[in-house]
């Protein structure tokens, strides 16, 4: 047996622990367990290109970190922050629901990369709802302000994770319908689809009663910490 083409490993953890361009630390390892694999080198050559061009898609987050980079330099937080302290009837709980059922919505379509973490949560979502709970106490705890950010990171995750389901293409509604068929068992993808359906509904009811408990608490600590003020200030 072979061993050299292993040699590739190696290269790999060298040049993440000497902080090289992972890029080419990856591509240099490929092109090396390659050589000493026996490959030719067009045949190399090949199969790099082939995996380029199969995980393309991924280049869309590449060019989406810069992009949101530069918006948020420019003061899109800012300006998210501003516009929902400008909106009084806008609370926490109502900003989170509506958000998560736009994004299981979206994912049900198989709209699924429309929105998510890079591209809405944290240049928009988390400033929005962080706006939408100082509202409610301006003295929030740093904690407290994680735990908001955390809330419309999950908010988004359930939202996509229970909604994508419910999309007939999506490949876990695949991947189950090729398992019952593997046990002879003949199973309609619309069928999976609308039987996942009450699983999301339920799915958006329980997390937006988490948002509503969690907005009650919120308003329980202020005003908990307004009577302390108070009586220090009698005091």
């Amino acid at each position: 047996m072979n061993y050299w083409p292993l040699l590739g490993i190696a290269i790999v953890v060298c040049g993440f622990a000497l902080r090289l361009n992972p890029a080419l630390v990856v591509v240099a390892a490929g092109i090396a367990s390659g050589l000493l694999a026996g490959l030719p080198v067009s045949d190399l050559l090949a199969l790099l290109g082939n995996s380029f061009v199969s995980n393309r898609t991924l280049l869309l987050f590449v060019l989406t970190l810069p992009t949101i980079g530069l918006l948020e330099r420019a003061g899109l937080r800012e300006q998210a922050h501003v516009w929902i302290t400008r909106m009084h009837r806008l609370t926490l709980a109502r900003l989170l629901i509506a958000y998560l059922g736009l994004r299981q919505v979206l994912s049900m379509l198989g709209l699924l990369d429309l929105a998510g973490h890079a591209q809405t949560v944290r240049p928009l979502l988390a400033p929005m709802a962080e706006a939408a709970a100082g509202k409610i106490d301006p003295d929030l705890s740093v904690d407290e302000r994680d735990r908001v950010k955390a809330l419309a990171a999950a908010t988004d995750n359930i939202g996509r994770f229970f909604g994508e389901d419910v999309f007939l293409a999506f490949g876990a509604v695949l991947l189950i319908q090729g398992f019952y068929a593997q046990h002879g068992i003949d199973l309609d993808p619309r069928s999976i689809a609308i039987w996942a359906l009450p699983t999301a509904i339920a799915a958006f009811v329980i997390h937006s009663v988490r948002l509503v408990l969690y907005q009650r608490h919120l308003r329980r600590v202020h005003a908990s910490r307004t009577m302390d003020k108070a009586t220090n200030a009698a005091d």
